[in-house]
C-alpha cells in the first residue's frame, strides 16, 4: 500500500502529502518552483506579516509571487489581531489566491514572538482560537495553522492550541514537535504526532527532523493514528530531491539515483529564477547562501563555498557555476 496520497482539507485537496515548510529567507517563489518540479505536492511561502500587508507594503509583494511552474501553493501569514488578520487573509485570498492560508503559531524568533505572534500564540490558545474563526469568516479559502508543542517543556499545550484552531475553523494542523524554548535544537518528539491525530478530526502534518525520505515513510508508516502529511524545512534545503527520493519511496518504488549533474542543474535554474524575482544584485546576495547549502557534501566543497559567497552579479555566478561542473577536476 502506498503511503503517499492526497489530503484534503477543508474544501481543497492536496494532489499528495509531501510538503515544503514555511522557511523565512529560503522558500520564496524561485526555490519553491525547484521543489515543486522535484515532487513536492504543495509548498508554503515564507511567512508573511498581516500588518505589513494591509498597511500596503511593497516589500511583501516578492513573498507572495507564485514560482514558475507552480500550480497550488499555500500563504502563511503571522499576527495577532485577529482583525488584521481577517484582513490580510482577505486580501491575500482575492489577490493571490492560494490553496490555502496557514496561520503561524510556531516562530521562535524573539522580535516576532515580542509582538505577540509566532510561537507566543502557544500561551493564549483562546487568541489562536479568535483569529482562526475570524479568518474564516472573511475567506472561502480553507485556513490551517502550524502550532509547537507549547512555550517551553513545563507548558506542553499542543492538544489545548489544536482543538481551539479546530474550534475557530481551521482544515488542518501541523505541529513542529519541538517547544518554543527548543528553537530547532534537541530531537523533536515524534510521539507527539499520533496523539495528536487522534485529538482532532482534521489532517495532521508532521514538522521538525524530516530531513530524509526514511523519515517520511517513518513518520507515515507508523500504526494506529498518524500524521497525514509530512512537511520538509531544513532537509530541503540545497537538496530539493529529497521530495523525489520521498515520493519514490513512499510508493514502494527503487530509490532515484541523483547524480552531481542533477544537483548543480537544479541550483542553476533556481539562480536564475531568483534573477526573475529579484534585482541582480539582491538576487545574488539571497542566492549566497542557497549557494552554501546545495555545496554540502560536494566536492571541494569549502573553496566552492568561498566562491559563492563572493559573488556579486550574475556574471560572478555563472564563473562559480562553471567551476563547480562536476565535469572539471580541478579548481581554476
Amino acid at each position: 500500500m502506498t503511503l503517499h496520497a492526497p489530503v484534503t482539507m477543508g474544501g481543497y485537496t492536496a494532489r499528495g502529502n509531501l510538503f515544503l515548510a514555511p522557511v523565512a529567507g529560503y522558500s520564496d517563489a524561485a526555490f519553491r518552483s525547484v521543489c515543486a518540479n522535484a515532487g513536492c505536492d504543495l509548498a508554503y511561502t515564507e511567512m508573511v506579516s498581516s500588518e505589513a500587508l494591509t498597511r500596503g507594503s511593497v516589500k511583501t509583494n516578492v513573498l507572495l509571487e507564485r514560482g514558475e511552474g507552480e500550480g497550488d501553493y499555500a500563504v502563511q501569514l503571522f499576527g495577532s489581531d485577529p482583525d488584521v488578520m481577517a484582513r490580510a487573509a482577505e486580501l491575500v485570498a482575492r489577490r493571490w489566491e492560494p490553496a490555502l492560508i496557514d496561520v503561524n503559531c510556531g516562530c521562535p524568533v524573539p522580535k516576532i514572538v515580542k509582538t505577540g505572534a509566532g510561537s507566543a500564540l502557544m500561551r493564549e490558545p483562546a487568541r489562536i482560537e479568535a483569529i482562526v474563526r475570524a479568518m474564516t469568516a472573511a475567506v472561502t479559502v480553507p485556513v490551517t495553522v502550524k502550532i509547537r508543542l507549547g512555550w517551553d517543556d513545563h507548558t506542553i499545550n499542543y492538544l489545548d492550541a489544536a482543538q481551539a484552531a479546530v474550534s475557530g475553523g481551521a482544515a488542518a494542523v501541523t505541529l513542529h514537535a519541538r517547544t518554543r524554548a527548543q528553537g530547532y535544537s534537541g530531537t523533536a518528539d515524534r510521539t507527539a504526532f499520533g496523539r495528536l491525530a487522534a485529538a482532532i478530526p482534521v489532517p495532521v502534518f508532521a514538522s521538525g527532523d524530516v530531513f530524509t525520505a526514511q523519515d517520511a515513510v517513518d513518520i507515515l508508516g507508523v500504526d494506529g493514528p498518524r500524521a497525514a502529511g509530512v512537511m520538509f524545512a531544513r532537509g530541503a534545503m540545497g537538496n530539493p530531491f529529497v521530495f523525489t527520493l520521498a515520493l519514490a519511496a513512499l510508493n514502494g518504488l527503487p530509490e532515484p539515483v541523483i547524480q552531481p549533474a542533477d544537483r548543480l542543474a537544479a541550483a542553476r535554474r533556481h539562480f536564475r529564477l531568483s534573477l526573475k524575482l529579484y534585482p541582480e544584485h539582491s538576487a545574488c546576495v539571497e542566492f549566497r547562501k542557497q549557494a552554501c547549502s546545495y555545496l554540502k557534501g560536494i566536492r571541494h566543497g569549502a573553496e566552492l563555498r568561498a566562491r559563492a559567497v563572493a559573488c556579486s552579479t550574475a556574471a560572478d555566478f555563472e564563473d562559480f557555476f562553471r567551476v563547480w561542473d562536476p565535469s572539471i577536476q580541478n579548481l581554476g
